[in-house]
Formats: C-alpha cells, sequence, structure tokens
C-alpha cells in the first residue's frame, strides 16, 4: 500500500482515510449496539466505547503528533487495540447466537468488501443498515474493521519511519535553531561571561579572579 493511503496530506487528521473509516466504524457501532443489545447490556457501553476510542485515538494523536511523535505513535498502537477488541465482541455475537461470519471468499464478503473500500462517508452507512440484520451489520462491521486495521498499520510503520529519519520534536527544534544561526551569522558569537565580560580573562581581574589574588 503506498504511503497516501494513511498519511495526513495537510495535517488534519479528517483527511485520514483511517480516522474516515473508523468514523464509518463508531456510527455503524453505534446503531448495532443500541438496536441489537439489551437495554442494561454492559456489552452496548463497551462497544461504543471501543469504537469511540478507535476513533478519537486517532485524532488526539494526529494532534500530538505535532509535538511529540512518540505519543502520537502509542495513541495510534492505542487506536488498533481498540478496534481489535471492537472485533472480538462483534466475532462474539454472532458465535454465541448462531449466526455466521462470513467467510473471506464467501461472495456476501467479497461484495461488502468492495463496498466498503468504495465508501467512506459514514453517512452512507448510517441509511444502508437501517434495512439489515444484525448479523449483515455485524459481518459489514467486522469487514470495516479489518480494512481500517490495515490502513492503521501502514500508518504505524509510516510514523516510525518518520522518526528515525527526524526524530523528535526536540531534535526538529536545534536543526531549526541552527539554520536560523546560520542564516542569521550568528555562529561566532562571544557569549556572556567569555573574553573580557563578568571577570574571565577581562577586566574586572586576571583569569577570572575579580582582582583578587
Amino acid at each position: 500500500m503506498e504511503d497516501k493511503d494513511f498519511l495526513r496530506q495537510d495535517n488534519n487528521y479528517r483527511t485520514l482515510k483511517a480516522f474516515q473509516k473508523a468514523e464509518c466504524i463508531y456510527d455503524v457501532t453505534f446503531y448495532f449496539a443500541h438496536r441489537f443489545l439489551k437495554a442494561g447490556d454492559r456489552t452496548i457501553d463497551q462497544m461504543v466505547q471501543a469504537a469511540r476510542s478507535g476513533k478519537q485515538n486517532l485524532a488526539e494523536g494526529n494532534i500530538d503528533g505535532v509535538t511529540s511523535r512518540e505519543m502520537e505513535l502509542k495513541l495510534t498502537n492505542v487506536n488498533r487495540a481498540s478496534l481489535h477488541e471492537l472485533l472480538l465482541d462483534y466475532e462474539d455475537y454472532l458465535r454465541v447466537r448462531g449466526l455466521e461470519q462470513w467467510a473471506y471468499d464467501d461472495p456476501r464478503c467479497v461484495q461488502t468488501r468492495a463496498f466498503c473500500k468504495a465508501h467512506l462517508d459514514s453517512a452512507v452507512y448510517r441509511e444502508k443498515i437501517q434495512e439489515r440484520s444484525d448479523e449483515t451489520i455485524a459481518n459489514i462491521a467486522i469487514t470495516l474493521i479489518h480494512q481500517c486495521d490495515v490502513l492503521i498499520r501502514g500508518l504505524i510503520e509510516w510514523q516510525k519511519r518518520d522518526f528515525r529519519e527526524k526524530g523528535g520534536i526536540k531534535e526538529e527544534m536545534y536543526r531549526a535553531r541552527k539554520e536560523w544561526q546560520k542564516r542569521n551569522g550568528a555562529y561566532g558569537a562571544i557569549p556572556y561571561g567569555v573574553n573580557g565580560s563578568n571577570g574571565v580573562n577581562g577586566v574586572n581581574g586576571a583569569n577570572g579572579s575579580n582582582g583578587q589574588s
């Protein structure tokens, strides 16, 4: 997969395909949990929270990445872990209810993968799932999660490579400072307290003694 599939093109997390797909997952999950799980079931909150974490941590990591690439990478990993937690919930739902998790080469799964790959607008899913069964919606969500995971893994690899090549914010600031000094002729400036100021080899005494022998 090429970098353009998961890099932030303009430092805006909303342009990330992974974020857009994670938003679709959240909207599908919110509907699914409240539609098919019984009120009071703790799984509702767990699934919605996992889906929310899968989206919010991408946004937070993207923003934190301006000053901390380490934090960006950490939050992206948290995002991936949250989505895998959600994936297990969907798989558990299907298994314990005797419903079918579609095989990879099942025509329904093939068709769903193609649809999910082509659509990143969560409004499309909010409309379509109104007419689908719990089994179908769960399989749609599973497909979205797998596709999002591919994008996130690509994003993590890019973040790791970017960190290796550019370092963290301190290294960037150091390079920027050195470049500023070069442009402004700041190299060779005499620091305060050296050669003639504040008593170091200067007028206040010999060899920094402030005139005391």
